[in-house]
């Protein structure tokens, strides 16, 4: 995953605009360049604490703030690195600290990156792969206790698998996207997503669909790497709304997680095998319960309760935020949308703006027992963006009526104009780039 889901913050723009155009293409999966600026910076990232590798499809993101949530209320430092940003650069870099770890500053990031390109000379490089090198010198930098490091895209090549001996590798579920570079099958990006797994480096992962767990064990098993495999080695479930986790050390019974959705029970049982596989910290059922009920990732079905988006809509509304951008994605969203209703029954319309290389109509597909209600969006900045007629062209095709806006606070003022028995309950979904322009907008971004 590359760059930003949202425009650059001023401070950054030509800075990242400088080093993007090293490289004519934005993304370029290999190995060969990172490693020759790994020589030149003197190996930064063979002086990391110990690394959690954490790849897959979706849910990546949730499993790494879950892991940083437990360690951290366990006292640990823990250094996170993800992609891509939503508002401001700076989140993808988290220096850990004693008592939770802070965003990196400014200035520090901006020295960093100077550095990089720097020492770089002006080499071909993309701009994910400079990121990564930023943060692996900041990681090597400050001391930690543990590094989360998430792949931005696929694995085998993604830059942050020249790290050769982390302390875990993870593979949350793997499914149908970006096979433009990943390959236009599940064994295929299966096998993208498992050539992070490491020799006799303990693999954990999330349940998955058979052919991915296939070449998962097949991966492990090359390197001889022991494998603890949701619905094997380990199980997780929800019990009376409490999340009950179990393998062969015991049983767990937690209060659910902070994180909304059934598929945050699954997240959260992926991070609690992992830091129970490796057993290199001693945590105890305190740190793993606050770990899992403080846990927070922006736009993963996120309730915005206020700010000057919020505001546009219908008065009594409820206001969701997801940036799920697949048809896994769009799944889980609609499963979560699916225990709202229930919950607290109310009319749902759907706000969605998607980019140009994504599958719409499998991922709209999921909303048409939910809602008849799509206003298609632009994707703010993106030249890459789906136009929104062929987004509406792919509502229409499921059946669901659809209008045009020419962005989310246009349309949240179109259904304020609306009259609502009941206030209804409204998704923003479609992308991360999507999600980030929002919350910027809506005056909450990521702190």
């Amino acid at each position: 995953m590359t760059a930003s889901a949202a425009p650059s913050q001023p401070s950054f723009e030509a800075l990242i605009a400088r080093i993007s155009a090293l490289h004519p293409k934005r993304i370029d999966l290999s190995l060969d360049r990172m490693r020759g600026l790994m020589e030149r910076l003197d190996h930064p990232e063979r002086k990391l604490p110990p690394v959690i590798h954490v790849a897959g499809t979706n849910g990546k993101g949730s499993t790494i703030a879950y892991l940083r949530a437990i360690l951290e209320a366990s006292g640990l430092r823990v250094h996170v690195f993800t992609s891509p940003y939503l508002v401001r650069i700076n989140e993808c870099y988290r220096l850990g600290a004693v008592g939770g770890g802070k965003l990196v500053g400014d200035d520090e990031l901006r020295e960093t990156f100077e550095h990089c390109e720097r020492i770089n000379a002006g080499n071909p490089i993309t701009i994910f792969e400079m990121e990564t090198a930023v943060a692996f010198c900041l990681f090597a930098r400050h001391p930690a206790d543990v590094a989360l490091l998430e792949v931005g895209l696929g694995g085998r090549l993604d830059s942050t698998n020249v790290v050769e001996t982390p302390l875990a590798s993870v593979i949350a579920p793997v499914s149908m996207d970006h096979m433009e570079f990943l390959g236009d099958n599940l064994t295929a990006i299966a096998g993208e997503k498992a050539a992070i797994i490491k020799r006799k480096v303990p693999v954990i992962s999330a349940e998955q669909a058979p052919d991915a767990m296939a070449v998962i064990e097949a991966q492990a098993n090359r390197m001889r790497a022991p494998l603890h495999a949701a619905g094997q080695q380990w199980h997780v479930g929800v019990e009376r709304g409490r999340l009950v986790y179990q393998d062969e050390r015991g049983l767990l019974d937690l209060a659910a997680p902070k994180l909304f959705g059934r598929h945050q029970f699954d997240n959260a049982g992926l991070a609690i095998a992992t830091l129970r596989a490796i057993d290199a910290f001693k945590l105890n059922i305190a740190a793993y319960e606050a770990g899992i009920v403080n846990a927070e990732w922006p736009a993963r079905m996120q309730r915005l309760v206020s700010g000057a988006l919020v505001g546009l809509g219908p008065q009594g509304s409820e206001v969701w935020l997801d940036g799920g951008h697949n048809a896994e994605g769009g799944r889980v969203a609609a499963a979560a949308l699916g225990d709202l209703e229930e919950r607290v029954s109310r009319p749902l319309v759907v706000i969605t703006g998607m980019m140009a290389n994504k599958d719409a109509n499998a991922f709209l597909a999921n909303f048409a027992g939910l809602t008849r209600h799509i206003i298609a969006v632009p994707v703010p900045g993106r030249d890459n963006g789906m136009a929104p007629d062929r987004l509406a062209d792919a509502a229409r095709a499921l059946g669901m009526r659809v209008e045009i806006a020419d962005g989310v606070a246009a349309a949240l003022r179109r259904l304020a104009a609306l009259a609502y028995e009941v206030p209804p309950r409204i998704l923003i979904t479609g992308s991360l780039y999507l999600a980030g322009p929002v919350l910027a907008a809506n005056g909450t971004p990521p702190a």
